[in-house]
């Protein structure tokens, strides 16, 4: 069946905005992807978890954000997975190393999960090889546990990654990612999930297929005029904008006022989560840094604080501790969508 985008904007009511959501689990305290930075963020009080999805070569959806392994597990200390490392093309990127298409789950298992950026987030790394890859079925498992213990419901952001490629290999996302979510019951409007992707055919795909909330991700340096928005609003519920779209960098790396375009997408309808707010002064505006350490904690809240002014639904972050008490501050009355 056919839904109008019409109607899942009238039946995506459920959202809470504007939204705390962590990025790849707590990931400026624990290695990215592991069930247990997903549960630190719960506890840090973030509405959200995002997690990006890739397909093991059984055709099992795992939460890792790129297909190589070696930059986030022990991948390479395995002797017995030697013979699976070679180059790849991806998305014309070539890269060489172990790749998640190449395993199946039961060797995925195998590994354990580590920090991506040792040497900028030791404390995270101090948890290297406590965790392994998780699917997501387990992640989706916990997140109902927690949300029931917790007496709240978390919702879950889950981003496609390379639909193209793995359609090419005869592994489609969509297919066991929609079988997962209606295994858990969350096949409906009304469920805490919404699915994202950079490449606009799996979205228009999924857009004929379910009810949930689809987001289309625009990367920094993307020119998003009036045509895109409206192209986008055609199969779409909002977008998911770098957060310099939203707050360009002058030509020193400070930010000052917003562009147009929460307001633009607001205006068709659609919804605005910018990605991704890190606390390290290596990622942040110039002007809210603390001091010269490129990996020291900068003035983080500011930069939570000028995107909620921009008027943005959510904000996706590292660092989800901070992140909560800037959205209190700035809204104490949070509504849902639609309301």
């Amino acid at each position: 069946m056919t839904v109008t985008r019409e109607a899942v904007h009238a039946t995506s009511s459920l959202v809470l905005t504007p939204a705390v959501v962590a990025h790849r689990g707590a990931s400026g305290h624990r290695p990215e992807h592991t069930l247990d930075a997903y549960r630190t963020a719960i506890r840090m009080g973030v509405d959200d978890i995002e997690l990006d999805l890739v397909s093991t070569r059984d055709g099992v959806l795992v939460a890792r954000h790129d297909l190589e392994l070696s930059a986030t597990t022990d991948v390479a200390q395995h002797p017995g997975l030697a013979h699976l490392r070679r180059r790849l093309v991806v998305d014309g990127v070539a890269q060489e190393g172990w790749f998640v298409q190449d395993l199946t789950l039961a060797q995925l298992k195998t590994l354990a999960a580590r920090e991506r950026m040792p040497a900028t987030r030791p404390a995270s790394a101090a948890y290297d090889g406590v965790e392994g890859v998780p699917t997501l079925d387990e992640v989706l498992a916990m997140v109902g546990a927690e949300s029931s213990r917790r007496g709240r419901a978390v919702g879950v952001m889950l981003e496609l990654k390379h639909a193209a490629h793995h359609d090419a290999i005869g592994l489609p996302l969509d297919v066991p990612l929609l079988r997962d979510l209606a295994c858990h019951g969350l096949d409906h409007p009304w469920a805490r999930v919404t699915l994202m992707a950079f490449e606009a055919p799996v979205l228009r795909r999924l857009a004929t297929r379910t009810r949930l909330p689809v987001v289309q991700l625009l990367d920094a340096g993307e020119v998003v005029t009036a045509d895109d928005l409206d192209r986008i609003d055609e199969y779409a519920d909002g977008i998911g904008p770098h957060r310099a779209l939203v707050l360009p960098r002058d030509a020193a790396g400070a930010i000052g006022a917003s562009s147009t375009l929460v307001r633009d997408a607001h205006r068709r309808g659609l919804t605005v989560h910018v990605w991704t707010v890190r606390g390290e002064n290596r990622f942040l505006p110039t002007n809210l840094r603390r001091g010269d350490a490129p990996d020291a904690l900068g003035d983080m809240a500011a930069e939570v604080r000028a995107l909620l002014a921009a008027g943005v639904d959510g904000v996706i972050t590292d660092h989800p501790e901070t992140a909560p008490a800037a959205v209190r501050a700035a809204v104490p009355h949070r509504r849902t969508l639609g309301s």
